[in-house]
């Protein structure tokens, strides 16, 4: 059964299907908990009660059968999740969740990677990025710990996903991204 539009505004994990996998994702998915149409294309949100099973149950079907991620083109949850009315109030927010993975982040070598959808005009990724990037350098700055952006073989990834009004922020370490094939957070 095909979900239906902006049915779920709770979401914690968002999801990007290929075109003629559409269905077949739909199906695969469902199980774990509801999913909804957005309003973007080939863009699918789901509320999950586990976000470790759902890792751990696509990763164990991914290796038994890896045509799944010739449909499934990624697949992301997100621990922290909030709404936002302004580029100012999404920034607030964003700094404070960041924040609290300093101690995660202390030492290391990592980036900042945001997928925006809507809002077009009003916050820009690259930008966003930079931002967020330049709060966790200066915290980590001064908590003694520097870390360091980089892009070529991060210890760390910060996730921020965005759907209209509503954004959803994780952390993944290199070892979730090697684990975890469908993040894809590039």
């Amino acid at each position: 059964m095909l979900p239906k539009t902006n049915k779920i505004h709770d979401w914690n994990v968002v999801i990007t299907v290929r075109e003629p996998g559409f269905i077949r994702a739909c199906e695969l998915l469902e199980r774990f908990g509801p999913i909804s149409r957005t309003e973007f294309f080939n863009v699918l949100v789901m509320k999950v009660d586990d976000i470790h099973r759902i890792m751990e149950t696509l990763r164990e079907q991914i290796s038994e059968s890896p045509e799944i991620l010739s449909y499934l083109a990624r697949v992301v949850p997100v621990t922290h999740t909030f709404n936002f009315q302004t580029p100012e109030e999404f920034e607030t927010k964003t700094k404070e969740i960041v924040l609290l993975w300093i101690p995660e982040l202390a030492g290391k070598g990592f980036h900042v990677r945001m997928h925006r959808r809507g809002f077009k005009g009003r916050l820009s990724s690259p930008e966003e990025e930079r931002f967020l990037d330049r709060v966790l350098l200066e915290s980590l700055e001064k908590t003694e710990t520097p870390g360091r952006i980089t892009f070529e073989n991060p210890d760390a990834i910060v996730a921020v996903e965005t759907l209209g009004q509503r954004a959803g922020l994780s952390l993944w370490t290199s070892k979730d991204l090697e684990k975890y094939p469908f993040l894809r957070l590039e």
